[in-house]
């Protein structure tokens, strides 16, 4: 099948069966997000969702968060992974976005990478979600689904894949196209044992027909 004709396929099938998928993370506004982000890393979206009601109650825009002790941050977050290190980050994000951007998060990925905690997965996921650009973060399962479907070819890290997708998907849906795939990773297309007999996309995805093989 020739990678046009997969990738049509794989838009096709989503654009009918989930076309208004959107992230799991919960939040209001980008300063929000971008907090729930640097959380999520190595985390599930549930766990971020169930520690952020009370740090956001707490510390409702990024001035009260740069006020906050790490100490203090790390007693709201302490039940998500890495919590050390993410109450360092989100202290020095916070004050970052108060000294450099005056409270405001920024809609550039270069800016966005510089704050503590953020790196290009995490910048992407902001610009498509807070800010509706056409962006396409590589998550462990946007990386393996992409592999496993046969959208990617060869791509040995997140941005090679990022590139290829970028490349190949109509800019109009590569917000939802990010979504798409790690909601499939996520509850179908699992990293240890995929749901395959179960999967739609199998009857074009290169993965499970080389099983066949």
């Amino acid at each position: 099948m020739q990678k046009k004709e997969l990738y049509k396929k794989f838009i096709d099938y989503f654009s009918k069966h989930l076309p208004e998928a959107e992230t799991e993370l919960e939040y209001v506004n980008p300063y929000e997000l971008l907090v729930a982000v640097i959380l999520s890393a190595q985390c599930t979206d549930k766990r971020v969702n169930m520690i952020t009601p009370a740090l956001f109650k707490k510390y409702p825009t990024a001035e009260k968060l740069a006020k906050a002790t790490q100490a203090d941050i790390f007693k709201l977050i302490k039940s998500c992974s890495y919590p050390n290190s993410k109450a360092i980050y989100l202290s020095g994000m916070a004050k970052m976005l108060v000294s450099d951007f005056n409270g405001i998060v920024p809609s550039d990925i270069d800016e966005l990478q510089k704050l503590p905690g953020v790196g290009r997965k995490s910048a992407n996921v902001v610009l498509a979600v807070a800010f509706k650009k056409p962006a396409m973060p590589v998550d462990t399962h946007v990386f393996r689904v992409s592999a496993r479907i046969g959208l990617t070819t060869d791509a040995a890290n997140p941005l090679e894949t990022e590139k290829q997708l970028v490349k190949n998907i109509p800019q109009d849906k590569l917000t939802l196209a990010h979504h798409w795939l790690i909601l499939h990773g996520r509850y179908v297309c699992i990293a240890r044992k995929p749901k395959c007999e179960e999967c739609e996309l199998k009857k074009f995805c290169r993965y499970y027909l080389s099983l066949k093989k």
